[in-house]
This record gives structure tokens, C-alpha cells and sequence, in this order.
């Protein structure tokens, strides 16, 4: 699977308008969440227009009109919405469980390639399909709280430094949260262990960070 730019453009605009639900802020207009998310105008009323046509947002018109959520953020799930814009979360199409394809493989029932694409597509799934545009909200609204309240680092890169560390991840971000914010600690650790079990090396970078 990959993000187009049209699933990632829809994603960032649903995650900006829970942000402004949560905030408070109202409405946004379309220009402002053009030039706030640095999306191109024309490209993000269509993509405005695909999600209100599903009842994932709704508009008001007249001065002061503009975009807000039309759901509850708890009850969207990330995948409904790839899968909305983008289609099947499978790298091909006979792994995919909602839009399927018969392949020209010979032996499709033994195929080693095909049973490690489903592999892939489930851990896909598993992930996008847990989450809800409510806890993408909090987890970002959180990072932007341990940011500000953490010492600047400089802009700079250092030499060999990763560009997308997996300390830097969603869930990471998630178990550091609730470690930091959790009356019960333990609970919470044994929570995100069964969450982050399938990515053992993650939970141990972000416990190392932690420390």
C-alpha cells in the first residue's frame, strides 16, 4: 500500500478539523485550511467534496461559513477513510480482503508471495483500522504538548541522523503518553505491550527514551 497524495491530503484535513472540534475554534473555511496545511485549493475542495458526499464533513455557507466534522471523531476509523480515497489497504490485489483480483498466478493457494502480501495488508489493517480519528487528534495534541514543554533542539540535523526514527512513531508517541499520563503505570505498560506486541523493537526504543 501507498498513501496518495489524495489520501494523505484527506487525512490531514480530517485531523486539522478534529483539532479545530477539540479546540473549539468552529468552522474553518477552505482557504484557511488550504494555506494552514500548505494544500493546494482546487484539490482540497475535491477532496472537501468526496468527504461530505460520505458524511464524514459538512459545510455551511455565508460570511462566516466554512468546514467541521459531521461525525463523531471517536466513531471514524483511519482505514474506512484510506480506503474511502485510496481503495484496498493489500499491496495486490489478490491479498485484499474488500476489493480482491484474481492474479495469473498458476498456484494462488500456495503462493508464498501472496501469503506474505496478506502478512503485510493485515499488519496494514491492524493499525489503521484500531485507531480513530479521536486518538490521532489526542496523540498529535500531546506531541505538540511534550514539544513545547521540552528544551529546543536544534533545527539542525545531525550527520546520519534518521529522518523518520521509529521513536518519532505514532505508537511510540502513544505508549510514552501513557506512561507519562497514567495513574497506573503498570496497567498502562501492559496495555501498550499488547498493542505493541507485533513491533517488539518499537516498544523498546520508546521505553529506552523514556528512561
Amino acid at each position: 500500500m501507498r498513501l496518495t497524495k489524495r489520501g494523505e491530503y484527506a487525512l490531514r484535513t480530517l485531523i486539522r478539523l478534529g483539532i479545530a472540534e477539540r479546540q473549539k475554534e468552529g468552522v474553518i473555511s477552505v482557504s484557511s485550511l488550504a494555506e494552514q496545511e500548505h494544500l493546494p485549493f482546487k484539490f482540497l475542495e475535491a477532496i472537501l467534496f468526496e468527504l461530505r458526499t460520505a458524511g464524514y464533513v459538512e459545510s455551511t455557507r455565508g460570511k462566516y461559513g466554512g468546514t467541521r466534522l459531521a461525525k463523531p471523531m471517536k466513531s471514524i476509523k483511519m482505514g474506512e477513510i484510506v480506503r474511502l480515497i485510496d481503495g484496498k489497504l493489500a499491496p495486490i490485489g489478490c491479498a485484499s480482503e474488500t476489493e480482491y483480483e484474481k492474479c495469473t498466478c498458476p498456484d494462488e493457494t500456495h503462493c508464498g508471495l501472496r501469503m506474505l502480501m496478506i502478512d503485510v495488508r493485515n499488519a496494514i489493517a491492524n493499525i489503521l483500522d484500531r485507531y480513530t480519528l479521536e486518538n490521532v487528534v489526542e496523540v498529535t495534541l500531546r506531541k505538540q504538548e511534550q514539544c513545547a514543554a521540552a528544551p529546543k533542539k536544534s533545527a539542525r540535523k545531525k550527520a546520519g541522523a534518521r529522518h523518520a526514527d521509529p521513536s518519532d512513531g505514532f505508537l511510540a508517541v502513544l505508549l510514552l503518553n501513557a506512561l507519562t499520563y497514567s495513574q497506573r503505570p503498570a496497567l498502562a505498560l501492559a496495555e501498550a505491550a499488547r498493542v505493541l506486541r507485533p513491533g517488539g523493537a518499537l516498544a523498546l526504543v520508546t521505553l529506552a527514551a523514556h528512561e
